[in-house]
């Protein structure tokens, strides 16, 4: 019997109504299914079932479910997608948020996605996750699998920070910059174009490294192999300095501290009815080539 993750956004009133219909969906095809707490709230509010059915996201892959429905926006995904990192668990991304770069499925393809992976017919794509150190005092202080980005960037204070750069252990540069991001090819379009960077299609092996408004007029974004392994050190930091993951998770940093980012071993596959279409939602979202 096939199981089902389910994994909700928060305040989405709508999925009173849509988490019933697939609930009822899946029982007829004989799935059995796990509750993230966000969708067991949305549940209960209908009485379909209760709060204590919840499960936290980070528990879920020890179900060993075969399929993750996430409802929301990129946002959810990039939360869902760090949850399952160290598994092969496609993830269907149905989109109710805004913008939707990485959620391409549309609400009315839901149950269409879902009969084409039972008939095997659905596309799996795979999107390099990146794997990053915090090194503090000469020690690993915490890691993670990002699907987006990592960023070193200042809090409220207006003052830049001073950031070095290390490609496979070789200097690169240093500058005073609000701070540095270190993306993927999925998060390319993130923060990473919101700072100048460039666009890169998501199954290029590859990272890209983009200052935020470095204090240089000869800084520029820089695209390097997949393969490498960047350092970051922290050589002189303003109070409130953080470092983000995927726009989720943060740490403060501490002068002297050191950030390494390489290609993940891990992947996230996303389960898709159509192929990328990239450039539909470039066009369709930031208005993308148009005069």
């Amino acid at each position: 019997m096939p199981k089902a993750a389910i994994i909700s956004k928060p305040q989405k009133p709508e999925l009173e109504q849509i988490l019933p219909d697939l609930i009822v969906w899946l029982r007829g095809h004989g799935f059995e299914y796990i509750l993230d707490p966000e969708s067991a709230n949305y549940l209960s509010a209908t009485s379909a079932t209760a709060t204590a059915d919840a499960l936290e996201r980070i528990d879920m892959p020890g179900q060993n479910p075969d399929l993750v429905v996430m409802l929301g926006g990129d946002g959810t995904l990039l939360a869902a997608a760090r949850a399952f990192a160290f598994t092969q668990t496609p993830i269907l991304a149905v989109n109710l948020g805004s913008l939707g770069f990485l959620t391409e499925t549309p609400l009315a393809e839901l149950y269409d996605s879902l009969e084409a992976w039972l008939a095997g017919n659905a596309i799996i794509e795979h999107r390099n996750l990146m794997h990053a150190e915090l090194i503090r005092d000469g020690k690993s202080f915490r890691q993670w699998e990002a699907l987006n980005d990592v960023v070193t960037a200042k809090g409220a204070i207006a003052r830049m920070g001073e950031f070095g750069i290390e490609l496979d252990g070789q200097f690169v540069a240093r500058f005073r910059a609000d701070g540095v991001i270190v993306s993927t090819p999925t998060g390319s379009t993130a923060y990473n174009l919101a700072a100048g960077g460039p666009i890169l299609m998501p199954n290029l092996d590859a990272i890209v490294v983009t200052a935020i408004c470095p204090h240089l007029l000869t800084i520029r974004p820089i695209v390097v192999p997949g393969a490498a392994h960047i350092g970051i050190s922290v050589d002189s930091v303003p109070q409130e300095t953080y470092l983000t993951v995927d726009g989720q998770e943060a740490v403060e940093l501490l002068l002297g501290d050191r950030i390494e980012c390489r290609r993940s071993d891990h992947s996230v596959h996303l389960l898709r009815l159509h192929p990328n279409g990239l450039f539909s939602v470039l066009r369709s979202k930031l208005s993308w080539g148009e005069r």
